[in-house]
C-alpha cells in the first residue's frame, strides 16, 4: 500500500507530459511563426492581398539581374567544386600518396573557416591595386603601373572564393563514400579480368556517383544562400546576388514586403534541392553480403604519389595557406597590404582592437553570451525533441522530427527575413535585444544538432528507460538519471558545435543586429566596409583560434574522434 499510495503521488506530481509538450510547442513556434509571416508580408502591401510583389521580382531588372548572377555563381561553384574536390578525395580516399591524414585535416581547416572571413582574406591577397599577390606580380615584372594580375572584385573573383570554401562538402562526401566501397567489389572485378580503368568506369564511379551529385547540389546550395563572400565582394564591384539584394532592401527606407517576397525563391529552391539530394543519396546503394567486408584497396602511384601530394597542397593553397598567411600578416604589419619584416612588425592593430576600437568588447560580450546560451538551450531542445521522436512518446512525432530537420531547409539571410518580420511587432517584441539572436541561431542549429543527437538515441536501449519507469521514474527522471549520462558525448559534442556555430553566423545576424547587439562576425562586417583591414585581422584571427580550440577539444572526446566531424 506503502508503495502504490507513493506511486500515484508521484504520478500526480508528474510534470513530464506538460514539460515535454511544451517543447514541442517551443520547436513549433521557432520554425512556424517566422516561415508563416514570410509568407505573409510576401502576399499583401498594407494589409491587402497582391502578387504585385512576385511580378516586380520577375519584371524589374533590378531584381532580374541578382537572380541570374546567382544562378550563373552557383553553377559556376558546384563545377569547379566538383572537378576539384572528385580527384582529391579519390587520392585520399583508394591512394598511397603521402600525408593522406594531414590533407584531410587541411580540409577541414577551410572547412571550419568562415567564408565571409576567407573573403576578407583574399581581399588582401587580389585587390587590384593592393592587393599583396598583385604587388609581388608588378615587382617580379618590374612595371609598378602594369594592370593586377588577380582583380577579387570580379564575379569570377567571387566564384573562386566562393569554390575555396565550399569544395570541402563535395570533398567530404566524395571521400566518405570511397572509404565505404569495400575492396572485395574491385577484387572481383580484377579477378574476372578488369584492368584498373574498366574497374573504376564500371565499380568505383558507378558507386561514388550517387555521392558526387549530391555534393554538387550541396555545393550550389551553399554558394546560391552565402551571404557574406557577395557582400564583401560583390557589392563594391556593383552587382548583387539574391542574398544581397535582399539584405539591400533592409536599408533606408526599408521594403519588408519585397524582402519577404524575394526570400520566398530561395527558400522555395534550397527544399528543392535538398529533396533532390536525399533523393540522389538514397536512390542507389549496395549490400554485400556474406561475411565481414574488406578494407579499400590502395592504387599504388609509384612516383607520381608526390606529384599527386604537390598538387592537393597547391589545392588547398587557396582555402588555407595562403589566406592564413595573409591574415596573420595583416596582424603585425602597419599597412594590412604590406609585408610585414622584424623591421616594420608592429603590435598597434592588436592594440587598437583590445583598447580603443569601442565596439570590441560589446562584440566579444555578445557573442560569447549568445554563444553559450545558444550552445545550451539548442542542446536542450534538440535533446528532448529527440528523446521524443526515438521513442515516439507523443503523438505526432513524426510532425515534430520533421520540423526538427526543417530550418536546414532555410537560408539564414531568409530566416533573419522571417525574424525580423514576426518579433517587430507584439506580442513579441524581440528586435533590438539579444533574445532575437539567440531565437535565430538556435533554430539555425537545430537540425545539425536533432540529428546528431537523434543517431545517439538509436545506440541505446529503451529497455533501460523502461526500468527505470517501473521502478515509479518519471519520464523526465529517466531521461535526466539514465539516458542523458550515457549521452554524454553526443551531447558535449553538439554543444561545442552549436557554440562554433554562433562565432561564425553572419547571414541572419546581419538582418537582426543593432548597435547593442553586435557579434563579432557583423563587427568583422563593418569593419571591412570602413577599410580597417587590420582590425580584421586581428579578430579574424581569434576567431578562428577559439574555433580550432573547440574542434581539437571535440575530436579528443573519448569515443568521438574524428569521424563525426567528417558526416
Amino acid at each position: 500500500m506503502t508503495f502504490a499510495s507513493g506511486a500515484v503521488a508521484r504520478s500526480r506530481l508528474d510534470l513530464s507530459w506538460p514539460i515535454l509538450i511544451g517543447f514541442a510547442l517551443i520547436l513549433c513556434a521557432l520554425i512556424v511563426l517566422p516561415m508563416s509571416w514570410l509568407v505573409y508580408f510576401s502576399v499583401t502591401d498594407k494589409g491587402r492581398f497582391t502578387l504585385t510583389n512576385f511580378v516586380k521580382l520577375v519584371t524589374d531588372p533590378t531584381f532580374v539581374a541578382p537572380l541570374v548572377t546567382t544562378v550563373v555563381l552557383a553553377t559556376s561553384s558546384a563545377v569547379i567544386c566538383c572537378a576539384v574536390a572528385a580527384p582529391m578525395g579519390w587520392l585520399v580516399a583508394r591512394t598511397d600518396m603521402p600525408l593522406r591524414r594531414t590533407i584531410r585535416a587541411l580540409v577541414t581547416a577551410s572547412f571550419v573557416t568562415p567564408p565571409f572571413l576567407g573573403a576578407i582574406a583574399w581581399e588582401l591577397l587580389a585587390a587590384p591595386n593592393s592587393g599583396l599577390l598583385n604587388q609581388l606580380y608588378r615587382g617580379i615584372i618590374g612595371d609598378p603601373q602594369a594592370d593586377p594580375l588577380f582583380d577579387i572584385y570580379t564575379l569570377p573573383g567571387l566564384i573562386f572564393v566562393i569554390s575555396c570554401y565550399t569544395f570541402p562538402y563535395v570533398f567530404v562526401l566524395v571521400a566518405n563514400a570511397l572509404d565505404r566501397i569495400p575492396g572485395d567489389l574491385e577484387d572481383a572485378s580484377a579477378i574476372l579480368g578488369g584492368r584498373a580503368l574498366v574497374t573504376a568506369r564500371q565499380v568505383t564511379i558507378p558507386l561514388a556517383l550517387p555521392a558526387l551529385l549530391a555534393g554538387a547540389l550541396v555545393a550550389f546550395l551553399q554558394a546560391m544562400t552565402l551571404f557574406g563572400s557577395p557582400a564583401i565582394l560583390a557589392i563594391p564591384a556593383g552587382f548583387h546576388t539574391m542574398t544581397t539584394k535582399i539584405w539591400s532592401l533592409f536599408q533606408y527606407p526599408p521594403k519588408p514586403e519585397l524582402a519577404a517576397a524575394a526570400s520566398i525563391p530561395l527558400l522555395v529552391l534550397t527544399v528543392l534541392l535538398l529533396r533532390a539530394e536525399q533523393l540522389i543519396l538514397g536512390r542507389r546503394g549496395y549490400t554485400v553480403v556474406g561475411g565481414r567486408q574488406s578494407d579499400p584497396r590502395l592504387v599504388r602511384l609509384g612516383g607520381w604519389k608526390w606529384v599527386a601530394l604537390g598538387l592537393a597542397l597547391l589545392v588547398l593553397m587557396n582555402p588555407v595557406f595562403l589566406p592564413y598567411g595573409a591574415l596573420l600578416n595583416a596582424v603585425f604589419s602597419p599597412v594590412a597590404t604590406q609585408l610585414v619584416t622584424l623591421g616594420t612588425a608592429t603590435l598597434k592593430n592588436i592594440h587598437f582592437v583590445f583598447f580603443e576600437l569601442s565596439a570590441t568588447k560589446l562584440a566579444l560580450k555578445n557573442t560569447l553570451i549568445l554563444g553559450l546560451a545558444s550552445a545550451t538551450v539548442g542542446t536542450l531542445i534538440a535533446l528532448v525533441i529527440s528523446y521524443l521522436t526515438a521513442r515516439k512518446a507523443i503523438a505526432g512525432w513524426r510532425a515534430l522530427a520533421f520540423l526538427a530537420t526543417a530550418p536546414v531547409a532555410v537560408p539564414g539571410i531568409v530566416l533573419g527575413v522571417g525574424l525580423f518580420l514576426s518579433y517587430t511587432r507584439p506580442p513579441f517584441v524581440l528586435y533590438g535585444t539579444l533574445w532575437i539572436l539567440l531565437v535565430a541561431f538556435v533554430t539555425i542549429a537545430l537540425p545539425s544538432a536533432y540529428q546528431q543527437l537523434q543517431s545517439a538515441f538509436r545506440t541505446i536501449n529503451p529497455d533501460l528507460e523502461e526500468a527505470s519507469r517501473i521502478l515509479g521514474a518519471t519520464r523526465l527522471q529517466a531521461l535526466g538519471h539514465i539516458t542523458a549520462p550515457l549521452l554524454r558525448t553526443s551531447v558535449i559534442a553538439t554543444w561545442c558545435f552549436i557554440f562554433v556555430g554562433v562565432i561564425r553566423e553572419l547571414s541572419a545576424a546581419i538582418i537582426l543586429f543593432t548597435s547593442e547587439t553586435k557579434v563579432i562576425s557583423v563587427l568583422i562586417f563593418d569593419l571591412n566596409e570602413s577599410g580597417d583591414l587590420g582590425a580584421i585581422a586581428v579578430l579574424g584571427i581569434i576567431m578562428l583560434v577559439i574555433t580550432f580550440a573547440v574542434v581539437i577539444a571535440i575530436n579528443r572526446i573519448p569515443g568521438f574522434g574524428g569521424a563525426r566531424l567528417r558526416t
